[in-house]
C-alpha cells in the first residue's frame, strides 16, 4: 500500500512537471517567424542606447522616457551607469532626447527606473511618478516637472509592504495610483520557480495616503497598466499569460474583471491613443531570446493596436514588427498626433511618423 501511494504521488508529480514544462515552453517559444512591419519614416533616437522601458506623453506633446533599467534576468549594456529620465518634445520638427536634471537632494546613483506615469493637477502642474528599484528594492518616486528648466524636483519617496516587485504604475489622482506586482517572490531562483509553476500570485494594488489595498489578483505576472480615456476602465497586461485584462473601476477604487483579450504574444507596457482610445501594446514576440541573449540572434520587437477593447470582438492590428535587426525587446509604444515612440527593455528607442 505504501509503495502504491509513493508511486501514485511520483506519477502525479512527474505529470505536473511535464505539463508545466510544456506550458512554459509554449509561453517562451522563440520559433515564431518575425516578418517586418515598419512605417516608412522611422529612425533610432540618438542618445537612447541603454533601454527606454516606459514612455508617457503629455497632452502637450512632451514625452517622458525612463532608461537604464536593471532587471533580474534581462540584458543590460551599461550595468555601472545609473538610470535616467529623458524628455522629447514631439512638436519639434526633428525632436531630440535630452536628459532631465534631478534636483532637491535626490540620490541619483541608485536610480533604476521602471514604469512611469504623469499626473496634471488642477493648476496645470505636472507630476511624474516613477517606479524605482534602488538596490533591487521597489519604491515610487514623485517628481514635479519644471518645464522651463527642463528639470525634475524630487518631492517624495513612497514605500509600503505591498509595493514589492512593482512593475508599472498609472496615476489616477493626487498621490493616488494603481500599481502592478509582476512577481510574488523577490529572489531570482524563486522567481524562476514561480514562472515554472505559474502560481498566479501577482496582483494590482491601489495606493493612496489613506488606504493601500490589493484590488485585483490572480495574474501570472501583472505588468503594464493604464486607464481608458473616460477613466472608467483599467487595462492590465498579464505578460506571461499573453493577454490584457479589462477591469471596471468602482467608486471605492476596487476593480472587477470585464473581459480578457488574448493576444498570443507576451504583452509588456500599455498606453492609450489619446485620439481614439485604442490600446497600444509593446510586445515580445520571441521571449526566450530575452532570457538567453545572443547578439547574433537577438529578440525581436512588436507593437499591437487593440481597437474596440470593450466590444465582443476587439480588433487587433500590427503597427510594428522587427526581428531585432533594428530594435530589440520592445516594451512600450506611445502615439501623439501621428508620431509614435517605441521603447525597449534594454536596447534603443525608435521614432516613427505614421
Amino acid at each position: 500500500m505504501g509503495k502504491l501511494v509513493v508511486l501514485t504521488l511520483l506519477g502525479a508529480s512527474l505529470a505536473l512537471i511535464g505539463e508545466r514544462l510544456l506550458t512554459l515552453r509554449e509561453r517562451l517559444s522563440s520559433t515564431r517567424e518575425i516578418k517586418s512591419t515598419e512605417p516608412q519614416h522611422c529612425h533610432l533616437i540618438e542618445g537612447l542606447e541603454n533601454g527606454s522601458e516606459d514612455i508617457d506623453i503629455l497632452p502637450s506633446g512632451l514625452a517622458f522616457i525612463s532608461t537604464g533599467l536593471k532587471y533580474p534576468g534581462m540584458p543590460n549594456f551599461a550595468p555601472d551607469k545609473p538610470g535616467r529620465i529623458f524628455l522629447m518634445d514631439l512638436n519639434e520638427q526633428n525632436p531630440k532626447a535630452q536628459v532631465l536634471k534631478i534636483s532637491n537632494g535626490f540620490d541619483k546613483e541608485p536610480l533604476n527606473p521602471h514604469g512611469i506615469s504623469t499626473f496634471i493637477d488642477k493648476d496645470n502642474t505636472v507630476y511624474l511618478y516613477v517606479v524605482n528599484h534602488p538596490h533591487m528594492d521597489s519604491t515610487v518616486e514623485i517628481f514635479r516637472f519644471e518645464e522651463q528648466q527642463r528639470s525634475l524636483i524630487h518631492l517624495k519617496t513612497i514605500t509600503h509592504e505591498l509595493l514589492k516587485s512593482v512593475n508599472d504604475i498609472v496615476v489616477v489622482g493626487p498621490e493616488q495610483f494603481y500599481a502592478t506586482r509582476d512577481h510574488y517572490f523577490t529572489s531570482y531562483f524563486l522567481i524562476l520557480l514561480e514562472m515554472f509553476m505559474d502560481f498566479q500570485w501577482t496582483y494590482v494594488l491601489f495606493y493612496s495616503p489613506r488606504e493601500v489595498k490589493v484590488v485585483a489578483q490572480g495574474f501570472s505576472s501583472a505588468n503594464g497598466i493604464t486607464v481608458s480615456l473616460d477613466q472608467k476602465y483599467v487595462y492590465v497586461a498579464d505578460v506571461m499569460a499573453k493577454n490584457i485584462h479589462v477591469l471596471k473601476k468602482h467608486d471605492n477604487w476596487n476593480l472587477t474583471q470585464e473581459k480578457v483579450i488574448q493576444l498570443g504574444t507576451l504583452v509588456d507596457n500599455l498606453t492609450v491613443d489619446p485620439a481614439t482610445g485604442d490600446i497600444l501594446a509593446g510586445c515580445h514576440p520571441n521571449p526566450s531570446k530575452l532570457l538567453v541573449y545572443n547578439p547574433e540572434d537577438p529578440p525581436g520587437s512588436e507593437v499591437l493596436r487593440i481597437q474596440d477593447a470593450l466590444s465582443d470582438k476587439p480588433r487587433v492590428s500590427t503597427l510594428y514588427t522587427n526581428n531585432g535587426s533594428v530594435l530589440q525587446g520592445s516594451s512600450v509604444a506611445s502615439v501623439y498626433h501621428g508620431k509614435m515612440l517605441i521603447g525597449t527593455v534594454f536596447h534603443k528607442a525608435l521614432y516613427c511618423e505614421l
